[in-house]
């Protein structure tokens, strides 16, 4: 081998540059378990929210302290977090969304609201279409208006033809044209968003985070590992920022009209299109001082407004009553009801509703309070409304917004206005301190957050937002919301993967001892089965090990636990290269060829280097493909298997080689084999291709079976398929979870899916209960009602801990996932694409390197396959697997990882038939095929065994995340080396002899 020097130098310094890279990691861990060992400390409680605040306060105060001095340089821990190797969110805990930002709202902006028939109906239309189409929005909005529309344009000044557009679109332009101004308008406002919520992200304080566009779609991905406070991450990325200052009218001046509604909703309340059940009123001794009266007792037992809201009587004030946080809905119902609104008197006509921004407990502090519903109320306020619904003052006119302190040291919100919003805010206050005991309401994306008298005139630009209860992160996530600016239009998560820290430490807990046991069996069965040879590989695996790593660490990678499972498959492939090497050197020793020259040959072009450049682009490929069309974890296992295969290959031939040469140069005797080993897999001499014809049976019998079950039982869809929500909860004693679907059947209407996941106290329930209902609300009802099915069998949880976030001791969700129909549909569109797509292009490269479409043929023929036996297998088994056996992304993942895995079987094969056709041109095709299958059964045995060992260690050791994803792999691993034996080679067999015919 040339250039041996250089080589070393290049190992030795990539190596340092590697340590050095993974030190960052160490010493960010470092500090970070003492922030951990400091909140523990701290607080004796197990308040997982204040420690994960005091812990957070700890990294803030050292943050900018130097934690390392290297001389030359010195290291605070910001600098050796922005450097450490990222865990991605089944590691870490965090969440994973999709955001949709409403194109629709964006056009009903553009249009300025327009009441345009066809416009509206083509808007409804398209929303329907979406349902079940991954088209652009826009695309399906001008589909449909081009049906509905006849004659009139998207130009017309009742659509886009306004005013404010004129500049950019002209009168009777056509709808071409109008629609490529639209789509730059929307281009433009979804940017707006993405750059809102960036800023808004960065000011999080969460290490790595992550956001992305995602193509022109509307869409924008979100990824914060290590964030805890979910409830928090979810209103800071999807609050629109619309702040409103708004005139309210008090509770002396609606009094009156309440009473009559609620007169009037005896009335409507007999309709039983109310289907909401009535609760028990507010209880009197509750809210007694709040509200200095009460309704008689007789009255609040029917059915009525005020059986859901307390009007507040006792003295003036903003708020006009309170309402359990869980009959909200049904107050809104009711007052916007027409019956209702048609007995507004004049001076209260275009009066609307808002809650308060934050709901409060009636329970004195200290007290158990995991009776959640019964005892949260939230105030509800009268906003002096117009008729256009336009606030007095609103839209960006913040200039700056920080957390401050109030007089009371009470945290609140400081706002500085810009100059024409300045007078705009003095005139309004000064006209209504004229008025004596007026309040103004400050709203923002239609909540209210403050709403006081207004005794002076305020000049000067500057107000503040406060509120009784406001806490020092509300401060802090509403000054960044206001300073980062408003959303162009709403955005609504569609997609979101919540992991809580315990499970994520639990999942690097299983990673690093399925890790450490997968590596260990390789070591040793490489020794067992080679020797001194095979502690040179094994040096030269733990060399690749280290640089994977490192390279990860290098460029801020995301390490996540499919990653880990990449990681280790790569170690089965880095064994496999060296395993043809050492195969092919054995083939040339027993030949009676001299050491040396046997080694030569090994690693040469024409001897083992071919067959692994070969393997290792057909695994790359797919591997390409997986990055492509993957998201989240998926890309991560992409990103692995693709730097793995890129470091397997310098280790494998290289540093091995290095190794091998050292110890030739030395005189030492390589035998490659050990007296336990010797003879394996030597002299045989099979007919594989005689034996074709029942292994076409048996795959024919398998696969047809297969197919029955897949088109009777068919194939469990994760929701990330189907759309729906997956809850896993964890339980201080062991569930039988046919019992909880029966008592769940009550909460949500129908009966959950739900099953044991790993541990007989773990659970993970499925469903798809309200998953089509939109607004901000939704995903927080369905998990209190989830907690309101489950309340029986959680003991002494309150329904704070029970949601996700924060690490857990007792009961609670460990995890959570949402996915919305529409997108499912594209995810599973994008998986079929991935598929297809990698087929394509590996039957392309194989037609290429080969130069015969029958071995493209057969190599296409046998993944598909293999293919489908996975599927016939998940099909027949996932009734009474006691694991996940889920079809969703991380299934495709696995998939396409067989694909991979077969190919580079069939593609050695196929690269040893090549070869003795070209040096036995006088034997017959047969014998060449069987000589080369028989030539390379060594190898593939071999390869197959170290690959299922590291498989099997990762199915047992990995977690329960990942059981159904590695048992796919692990069935793949054994359907993939009988097909590239007993399918792959035949098929080519066949279909070759058959081009001879037609020649």
């Amino acid at each position: 081998m040339q250039n041996k020097g250089l080589i070393k130098v290049f190992a030795i310094l990539f190596g340092i540059v590697s340590l050095y890279q993974l030190s960052f990691t160490f010493l960010a861990n470092k500090v970070e378990d003492e922030a951990k060992e400091y909140s523990e400390r701290k607080v004796t409680d197990n308040d997982a929210r204040l420690k994960a605040t005091i812990e957070r306060k700890y990294l803030d105060s050292v943050a900018n302290k130097d934690i390392i001095d290297l001389g030359v340089a010195k290291y605070t821990y910001n600098d050796v977090r922005d450097k450490e190797m990222n865990l991605g969110l089944d590691l870490k805990g965090g969440i994973n969304a999709i955001l949709q930002v409403s194109v629709k709202e964006v056009l009903r902006n553009l249009s300025n609201d327009s009441k345009n028939e066809a416009f509206n109906k083509a808007l409804e239309a398209a929303d329907d279409k979406q349902k079940s189409s991954n088209a652009n929005y826009l695309d399906l909005f001008f589909e449909e208006f081009e049906l509905i529309a006849g004659n009139t344009k998207l130009s017309d000044p009742a659509i886009f033809g306004t005013k404010a557009l004129s500049d950019k679109i002209s009168f009777d332009e056509n709808n071409i044209s109008v629609r490529e101004t639209l789509q730059k308008e929307i281009n433009s406002s979804i940017g707006t968003a993405f750059e809102v919520l960036r800023s808004r992200i960065d000011k999080f304080g969460v290490a790595s985070p992550n956001i992305q566009r995602i193509g022109n779609s509307g869409r924008i991905q979100i990824e914060l590992p290590g964030a805890k406070d979910i409830e928090r991450v979810t209103t800071l990325i999807t609050s629109k920022a619309e702040l409103q200052f708004w005139e309210v009218y008090s509770n002396a001046e609606v009094l009156q009209y309440l009473s009559v509604a609620n007169s009037k909703s005896i009335e409507l309340l007999k309709d039983t299109s109310i289907t909401e059940k009535v609760k028990d009123s507010v209880k009197k001794d509750d809210i007694d001082d709040l509200l200095g009266a009460s309704i008689d007792s007789t009255v609040v037992n029917q059915k009525m407004l005020f059986s859901y809201l307390s009007p507040m009587q006792s003295q003036l004030s903003s708020t006009i009553g309170y309402a359990k946080v869980l009959d909200t809905a049904t107050v809104n119902n009711l007052l916007n009801r027409k019956e209702i609104r048609d007995l507004l008197p004049n001076e209260l006509r275009y009066v609307k509703f808002l809650w308060d921004y934050k709901s409060f407990s009636t329970q004195p502090a200290g007290t158990d309070n995991s009776d959640f519903e019964a005892n949260e109320l939230v105030a509800l306020y009268a906003i002096k409304s117009n008729r256009n619904d336009i606030a007095p003052l609103e839209g960006d006119v913040i200039l700056d917004a920080s957390q401050v302190f109030s007089q009371m040291n009470k945290p609140e919100v400081s706002m500085t206005m810009n100059s024409g919003a300045s007078k705009a805010w003095a005139k309004l206050t000064t006209d209504l301190a004229a008025q004596q005991n007026k309040f103004i309401a400050v709203v923002l994306d239609n909540n209210v957050y403050t709403a006081p008298t207004v005794n002076n005139a305020i000049t000067g630009g500057s107000t503040s937002i406060s509120g009784g209860s406001m806490t020092i992160e509300e401060a802090e996530d509403i000054a960044t919301v206001l300073k980062a600016g408003k959303l162009p239009a709403a955005a609504r998560i569609i997609q979101i993967e919540v992991v809580g820290p315990s499970l994520g430490q639990e999942a690097i807990d299983a990673s690093f001892l399925s890790f450490g046991l997968a590596i260990l069996l390789v070591l040793l069965w490489m020794i067992l089965y080679y020797g001194k040879a095979g502690l040179y590989a094994n040096i030269a695996l733990i060399v690749n090990i280290l640089f994977i790593f490192g390279i990860l660490a290098s460029f801020n990678a995301v390490l996540t636990l499919p990653g880990i499972a990449g990681i280790i498959l790569t170690i089965g492939m880095s064994v496999d290269a060296n395993v043809i090497i050492f195969e092919r050197i054995k083939e040339s020793l027993f030949r009676n060829k001299g050491l040396k020259q046997s080694v030569d040959e090994g690693f040469s072009i024409k001897g083992a280097l071919s067959a692994i450049i070969d393997a290792n682009i057909t695994t790359l490929l797919t591997g390409i493909v997986l990055y492509v069309f993957g998201t989240g974890p998926i890309k991560g296992f992409a990103l692995t298997l693709m730097i793995g295969i890129a470091t397997s290959l310098f280790t494998a031939v290289f540093i091995t080689r290095l190794l091998i040469d050292g110890a030739i140069n030395k005189n030492s005797k390589l035998t490659f084999n050990t007296s336990i080993s010797k003879g394996w897999f030597q002299n045989i001499n099979m007919e594989f291709l005689n034996k074709r014809k029942i292994a076409y049976v048996i795959s024919g019998a398998i696969i047809i079976g297969g197919l029955i079950s897949i088109f009777s039982i068919g194939l469990k869809q994760g929701v990330d398929f189907k759309g729906g929500r997956s809850f896993v909860v964890r339980f201080d004693q062991d569930m039988n979870s046919t019992k909880v679907a029966e008592t769940l059947k009550d909460a949500f209407g129908t009966a959950p899916e739900v099953k044991t996941y790993g541990t007989p106290n773990q659970l993970k329930i499925t469903t798809v209960y309200r998953i089509d209902d939109e607004g901000q609300d939704v995903d927080e009802q369905v998990q209190n009602t989830l907690f309101t099915g489950l309340k029986s069998y959680l003991g002494n949880t309150t329904y704070e801990n029970f949601k996700p976030g924060f690490e857990k001791e007792g009961s609670g969700v460990m995890s959570y996932i949402k996915v919305e129909p529409t997108i499912a549909d594209d995810i599973k569109t994008d998986a079929l694409y991935a598929v297809f797509g990698s087929l394509l292009i590996v039957f392309l490269y194989i037609l290429l390197r080969f130069r015969k479409i029958s071995f493209s043929i057969g190599a296409v023929v046998a993944v598909f396959h293999d293919v489908l036996i996975v599927l016939a297998v998940f099909s027949i088994t996932y009734n009474f697997m006691p694991f996940d056996m889920e079809i969703g992304q991380s299934f495709i993942a696995a998939i396409l990882t067989v694909v991979g895995y077969s190919l580079n079987d069939t593609v050695v094969i196929f690269d040893r038939i090549r070869e003795f056709t070209g040096t036995h041109p006088e034997w017959k095709y047969s014998d060449v095929v069987d000589k080369a299958l028989s030539s390379t059964l060594g190898r593939t045995i071999n390869t197959s065994l170290t690959t299922l060992l590291v498989m099997l260690a990762i199915f047992a050791f990995g977690g329960d995340s990942i059981k159904g994803f590695m048992f796919a792999l692990i069935v793949g691993v054994i359907v993939g080396t009988y097909s590239s034996l007993f399918v792959a080679t035949p098929i080519m067999y066949d279909t070759s002899k058959k081009e001879e015919k037609n020649k």
